[in-house]
């Protein structure tokens, strides 16, 4: 049984002191696929050196995060094409709008998303968005950027139903996470309404941990407990819920 989270901060510092042994459990636990997103600048070196040490199990995003679009932020998106055009990467991400820390960045947030956007349709990638308290200001960028050849991730879904089916049609999976096993969550309320085909695992780690650990690190072992609540939503097996969003990350990643 293979899982995939399809995203996780494994470069974080909180894992600077076990991440061997966090990476070597979710392994044991069949989490085999790891996709990392970047933030800015300051975290290529340790992307770059996870990489070299699991590079059977490590994928590489490039991008810039929404609520580290500041006053430099071209500068960022300069070092994004740099490296774009060095390597090869998997996605675009995590790029969008957060307007739940800094709503004075909103016009450069909205630039920085649209240039991101448009650099994954040059290189043939899928994008994986941040979206916080701006779904408005997401869907009316991704209405002006829509077309064949724009899909994607909404990482960490926490919308509503129609946002859900807007998202959908967009191109775009649902990133499932811990929010998922929240009393207070919601999405649990809806989930079984849409296609399982449209849904991929995430932890976000070391944020957003499920319960019984929310409040507490995350990892990326614990995906196997967003798949156990999703097999409760769906009526299938755990395996089933494996099987099929692991198929979905290969939709979008493209293995």
């Amino acid at each position: 049984m293979i899982f995939t989270d399809t995203h996780t901060h494994l470069y974080s510092e909180e894992f600077d002191f076990d991440r061997n042994e966090m990476m070597q459990k979710a392994i044991s636990k069949g989490v085999t696929r790891f996709f990392v997103p970047a933030i800015d600048s300051t975290c290529t070196n340790a992307m770059y050196e996870l990489e070299k040490n699991y590079p059977e199990n490590v994928f590489l995003m490039m991008g810039l995060h929404p609520c580290y679009v500041k006053e430099h932020y071209l500068d960022e998106l300069n070092h994004i094409e740099t490296e774009l055009s060095k390597r090869k990467f998997i996605a675009i991400g995590e790029i969008g709008i957060d307007l739940y820390w800094d709503k004075t960045t909103l016009e450069i947030q909205k630039i920085a998303f649209k240039y991101q956007i448009q650099l994954a349709k040059k290189y043939k990638l899928p994008i994986v968005i941040h979206c916080r308290e701006s779904f408005d200001e997401i869907f009316e960028v991704l209405e002006s950027e829509k077309s064949d050849d724009l899909f994607g991730i909404f990482h960490c879904f926490t919308g509503n139903f129609e946002q859900a089916q807007q998202a959908i049609s967009y191109n775009m999976k649902l990133g499932i996470g811990g929010v998922v096993t929240f009393k207070n969550g919601k999405i649990d309320q809806f989930l079984h309404q849409i296609d399982i085909k449209h849904i991929v695992l995430e932890t976000d780690s070391p944020y957003l941990a499920p319960v019984p650990y929310r409040g507490k690190r995350n990892e990326s072992s614990y995906v196997t407990l967003v798949a156990e609540k999703l097999a409760t939503i769906y009526g299938v097996s755990v395996e089933e819920i494996a099987k099929i969003t692991t198929q979905n990350s290969k939709a979008i990643f493209g293995f």
